[in-house]
């Protein structure tokens, strides 16, 4: 999964802050740093970082069922393209969606796969023989692991922007040459080929062309929101939805919680990871819990 991240969820314990920090130095998806502080590289960095061992493990189990068997038919290079171009999809669709606490992980590539799956089934359709249940078993799979993503601290935005890209990416890097095509090219030599046969359909160039132009559009537009600082959720304002349903058990606030401080002698800066204010307070002997508790104030 994709992890939105506060400070142990609002437990307030120093050591989850200080790892928090850490996170975001390292190149967590932080949206004020890639607006305010021309940070686009977090849109690449985020993919690479996870929130712990549970986490990496569990997105590296998925990357292996998946991605082995799209690497062994399509070769490193595609699948390795698809998969970072996804997971840039992911911190995109996140940056323009959940602006209020920062994000790690792989799952928006490792969706990007998924869907780079289901498109391939498509636009690859008439070589398959058990085509409608693998469809069904794909979408099946594909619905279980989005609906998953509605729980609270999970960055849903992320599978969903690198699900889309993977499913438009698939049109393009993942087309095989038709049957006929295959046959008559390996048949023995003095074999009747009859006329020649085209390597694809037609269908399959039209939808390579489409998804090439709506998967440009959707970049160049999203980059462009994002860094003139547009909110989606001002533009939309059931999207939220999306990566949260608020329960009776939960709920969906993600309030930024963590802070970067700074000591010196009895003054402590704490500048909030979330909204980039800064100010100094004076606080002889400052504990990790009286430093925790301004960054909350601030921060709110």
């Amino acid at each position: 999964m994709r992890q939105c991240l506060l400070v142990c969820f609002i437990t307030g314990r120093a050591y989850c802050t200080r790892h928090l920090v850490w996170l975001v130095k390292m190149g967590a998806l932080d949206v004020n740093r890639v607006v305010k502080g021309h940070q686009g590289w977090r849109l690449m960095s985020c993919i690479w970082l996870h929130a712990g061992v549970v986490h990496i493990l569990a997105n590296m189990l998925s990357l292996l069922v998946i991605g082995i068997q799209l690497e062994q038919e399509f070769g490193f290079v595609k699948i390795g393209l698809l998969y970072v171009i996804s997971g840039l999809g992911g911190s995109l669709l996140s940056a323009l969606f959940i602006q209020s606490s920062i994000s790690v992980g792989a799952s928006g590539a490792v969706f990007g796969l998924l869907g780079a799956m289901l498109s391939e089934l498509i636009i690859n359709w008439t070589i398959y023989a058990n085509k409608c249940a693998a469809l069904v078993t794909l979408v099946f799979i594909v619905v279980v692991n989005l609906a998953l993503g509605l729980l609270p601290h999970v960055d849903n935005f992320a599978h969903i922007g690198g699900f889309v890209s993977g499913f438009l990416l698939g049109f393009v890097f993942l087309v095989r040459p038709h049957f006929g095509y295959v046959s008559q090219k390996h048949a023995p030599t003095g074999y009747h080929r009859g006329p020649v046969r085209q390597k694809h359909k037609i269908y399959q160039y039209i939808l390579l062309i489409l998804a090439a132009i709506i998967l440009t559009v959707g970049f160049t537009v999203g980059l462009v929101m994002l860094f003139r600082g547009v909110n989606g959720n001002d533009h939309c304002s059931w999207c939220h939805y999306l990566s949260c349903i608020p329960t009776k058990k939960w709920n969906c606030n993600s309030s930024p919680t963590y802070c970067e401080s700074f000591i010196a002698g009895n003054t402590v800066n704490l500048t909030c990871g979330g909204n980039g204010k800064s100010q100094s307070y004076f606080l002889p002997n400052a504990s990790d819990a009286q430093i925790t508790e301004l960054c909350s104030q601030q921060c709110s």
